[in-house]
Order: C-alpha cells, then structure tokens, then sequence
C-alpha cells in the first residue's frame, strides 16, 4: 500500500481530474434546521452525485492514474455498495474490467446497481469469509489493481473534492463553515474533507460522524491510536462498518479532525425522515449520520455555521419506508 499521506494540493489536482466528470452537488442553506439549531446549517447533498453517493470521486481519481497496463489487467474492489458502485462507474466510463467483492447482505439496490453497470460480482458471507482475502487472491490471479474503498491517497483526495466544493459554494453563498460534520466509517471522506477545509479555513473545526455500534473514529481519537470495533455489533448504517480507521486516514483525522460524533440507529432513522419530510430528499442510513448527530444535539450549533456532508441516498425501499413509518405514526 502506498503509505504516502495525501495532501490539500492532491485534493485540488483530483478535483482537475473530476472537472466536467462528477457533478457539482448542491450546497442547501435557509432550511428548518435554521430555526431549529439556532445556527446557519449548510447541507452538501451527494446523494445527488452520480450513483447516489460521493464515492465516484475518489473511484474515478483512482482509476484515472493507472497506466495503459494496469487498465489492460482491470481492477478489483471489495465493497458493502457504495463504493462498488463507484469503482463500477468508473471503470466503465474509462474503459477498465471492474470485478467486486460485495457481501450477500448488502442492499439489493447496491448489488443490482453495481451489476447494471457492468462490473463482475463476487458475493460472499460477511460470517465466515474475507472481502479482503477474496479480493486481494482475485487480484493476484489476475494481475489487477486492487482499489481500496478508503486507505488510499488517490481515494482520499478524490473524496475531499466534496470539501473542496462545499468551502467554495459555502464562501459564495455568505460566508465560510465555522464546523464541518462527516460521515464516516474507515475515514476517506472526512480524512479528505479535513485536508481541504483546513487548508482554506485553519480555524475551521471538523468532525467525523459514526453510528453508535461503529464508533471507532470517535475512540481512536480519544486513545490516540487506533482501535477496533467489537465483533458482533450490527448498525442500520450498512455503509459504515468498517472495523478500524485505515491506517493513512487515522493519521490525517489524528492530525486535522477536532473530534468524532456517534449517534443511535433511531437517531439516524429519525434523520432520514426529517429529510425526506423537510427537505424532500432520500438518504441511506450511512448517509444520515452526520444530519443525525446535528438533529439530535451531539454539536453546538447555536450562533455558528455548521456545514453537513449528507453522504449518500443508496437504500433499499423497504429501510427507507421503516424509517418513515414512527413518523408517518
């Protein structure tokens, strides 16, 4: 694994790369969150991004770099969906044979999704198999390139263009975040979101957001080195399940991140709603966190400009409509 630290500078030269290739998101402000924090919240929406979260960003500023050779071998990922989805698009748009490693229980929408765009499925029993093992012997069979879903400099500057955009729509729409709240699971959105933010805004404050039952971010940061996750636990957040922070993403989020934040399935189920009620927008679970943690107080938001990553809108109908029912109830 290439053990060099990405730096603001990558972040803008991916987002070169990613110009006229991933969509501008829309940056929301004015909302009912206003009124209700007592601060200017900001809503960067990537469920809006190609695919339905922003992991075509750092797949496609992976993928872009490889050499003639390495995109004649193809490339191997393993992923519970967004990510596949992501290195899916990519490699299709660049002309890459993708093969994913996805497990049996993931969201049918991200399994169907990642067939329709022509990648080669591999399923396996999260219980008793290795994504990692699986992955990593297909790409020694094969010769390919295996692209990490977050412990990755290429990956960590593609998805820190979502950063990079959010401060610049942030500046023209009144004035710059005075925090930043990011989903998280191994780290390479919140990792790369920090890079940009604190390049442009040093006294900019930035937190991960994790559901309760995977909050190593928030752990490691308080032990100072990273920690894992017990066996065992299970999350509505099927996206962010990762059961350490990566090691290139822990030792930015060691250095840049102010703290992490973790939240309840019920309090991300009450996200959801709140923003399909409010804001007519669908949001996965993994998605929500960081809406999540603003909703039920985890930040002082009062008399500030919190800016929220709203990560993804990947989920199957049958979530999405339990989210719902308490509060259609």
């Amino acid at each position: 694994m290439n053990r060099v630290l990405p730096t603001a500078g990558d972040v803008r030269s991916a987002a070169v790369r990613l110009a006229g290739v991933a969509r501008e998101t829309p940056l929301l402000a004015g909302t009912l969150l206003d009124e209700l924090t007592g601060g200017r919240i900001l809503l960067k929406l990537e469920p809006l991004q190609y695919t339905g979260s922003f992991k075509v960003r750092g797949a496609y500023n992976r993928l872009v770099q490889l050499s003639p050779a390495e995109r004649a071998a193809g490339v191997v990922a393993f992923s519970s969906g967004n990510h596949a989805q992501g290195v899916a698009w990519a490699a299709r748009r660049l002309g890459i044979a993708a093969a994913i490693v996805m497990p049996t229980d993931a969201p049918r929408a991200k399994i169907s999704n990642t067939r329709a765009l022509g990648a080669e499925l591999i399923l396996y029993d999260r219980e008793r198999e290795s994504r990692e093992d699986i992955a990593s012997r297909m790409a020694d069979e094969r010769g390919a390139t295996l692209v990490p879903s977050y412990d990755d400099p290429h990956i960590i500057a593609g998805q820190g263009t979502v950063g990079l955009e959010l401060m610049a729509q942030a500046a023209a729409a009144g004035g710059l975040p005075d925090d930043v709240v990011v989903c998280c699971s191994g780290g390479g959105l919140v990792s790369g979101c920090a890079l940009a933010v604190k390049d442009l805004s040093p006294a900019a404050r930035v937190f991960s957001a994790e559901p309760a039952a995977f909050d190593d971010t928030r752990r490691s940061l308080e032990a100072g080195e990273r920690v894992r996750n017990p066996p065992g636990k299970r999350s509505i957040c099927d996206a962010l399940q990762a059961p350490t922070p990566g090691v290139l993403t822990f030792a930015l989020m060691r250095q840049l991140l102010a703290g992490g934040l973790a939240v309840s399935d019920r309090e991300v189920r009450h996200a959801m709603a709140w923003a399909f009620q409010h804001l007519k927008l669908v949001v996965e679970p993994g998605g929500a966190v960081a809406l999540a943690a603003l909703l039920s107080g985890k930040l002082e938001t009062r008399g500030r400009t919190v800016a929220v990553i709203v990560s993804g809108g990947n989920v199957d109908a049958e979530v999405f409509c339990e989210a719902l029912a308490p509060a259609a109830g």
